[in-house]
This record gives structure tokens, sequence and C-alpha cells, in this order.
């Protein structure tokens, strides 16, 4: 199969050294998603300037299937690292963008990506053999099964103990999906 990667260079003459470089890069990227479809790079010289050095923007256009993921660096002067910016800086900081990039793509292709659950503080009202009930901040009532309170505590809550918890639409209505016990109140 012929290799997706496509270089172009822009204000600038190509180098088979920044060529080889971009390679060395894109194989780990497509080692790391091996279904990716194209790539294209592109690095351009923006300023011409004989003095204090060019500053060197790199974009990467990666296709995979069902999406396109797109970066683009260019270094900020006010930042020390790039006090004397050169291309292989650019470069490097693209690819580490692109890579993080290709991670979370991974990670939400499998279904992996962390939710982040709001936790609200609530008051058990109710226990029973394998579910409760928790009172809201809001004075509602949910309902939780055993299951759902955290590192095993079920047997350890009572009527009156202060609760974390998230909530969530069940099939019937809400629900807190996850309870623990406010380490942080019975310590005040």
């Amino acid at each position: 199969m012929q290799s997706p990667l496509k270089i172009a260079f822009h204000n600038m003459d190509p180098s088979p050294a920044i060529e080889g470089m971009i390679r060395d890069r894109f194989d780990k990227l497509e080692r790391l998603y091996d279904r990716m479809t194209a790539c294209r790079v592109s690095v351009e010289a923006l300023h011409q300037q004989h003095r204090t050095g060019n500053v060197f923007e790199v974009h990467i256009d990666m296709i995979l299937p069902g999406a396109e993921l797109a970066v683009s660096r260019q270094p900020k002067k006010a930042q020390k690292k790039y006090a004397d910016p050169d291309v292989q800086t650019s470069i490097r900081d693209a690819f580490a963008a692109a890579e993080r990039q290709l991670k979370a793509f991974k990670q939400q292709q499998r279904g992996e990506v962390k939710r982040h659950d709001f936790e609200v503080q609530g008051q058990i009202t109710q226990l029973a053999d394998d579910h409760g009930f928790l009172l809201t901040n809001t004075g509602g009532l949910l309902y939780f099964h055993r299951n759902c309170v955290m590192n095993n505590g079920f047997e350890t809550l009572k009527p009156g103990d202060r609760v974390l918890y998230v909530e969530e639409m069940g099939d019937t209505g809400p629900l807190a999906s996850k309870v623990w016990q406010d380490r942080d109140r019975e310590l005040g």
C-alpha cells in the first residue's frame, strides 16, 4: 500500500532532512492509528528574517474513517523555549499535538471518554436490603441500588448520613447512579 502521507513546503526550499523527520513522526502516528487514510503535512516559513530567524508554521491534516483531525502549530514568541524558533521545534510540537488528538479519537471510538459527572451532596433517608433513597439538595427523593454505592460501602450507610451522588435519567425516571460517603463533611 502506498503511504497516505503528503508533504508540502511553502516559502522555503524542500529539505530531505526535514522530510525524513516528518516521515519518522508520521510513522509513529501510523503505528498509533493504522486506519488513517490520508495525511497532509505542510511546513511554511512565515517570515524571512536574517537576524532573528524564521518562524515556521506546521499544519497536519489527518483523514480517518468518519473524521478529519487538523493541527496547526506556530511558535509563540512570548514563550522562552521559542526564543530561537526552528523548524524542528515546530514539527515536534505539531506532531505531539496530533498524537494527543489521535489518542483522544481512539478513546472516543472505543467509548472510553471520561464523563465529567457533576456530583451533588444529599442525605440518606431510607435503606432496604438492596436499595435506598436519598434526599437531594432540592428536596426530592432519588432511588439508588446497592451496586451504585462506591467502594462496597452500602453496608456502612445509615439514615441521616451525608453522601455525594451523581444523578442520571434511568428507565423509570431520575436515579442516583453513583453514591459515596461525604468524608469531608464527617471530618469537618
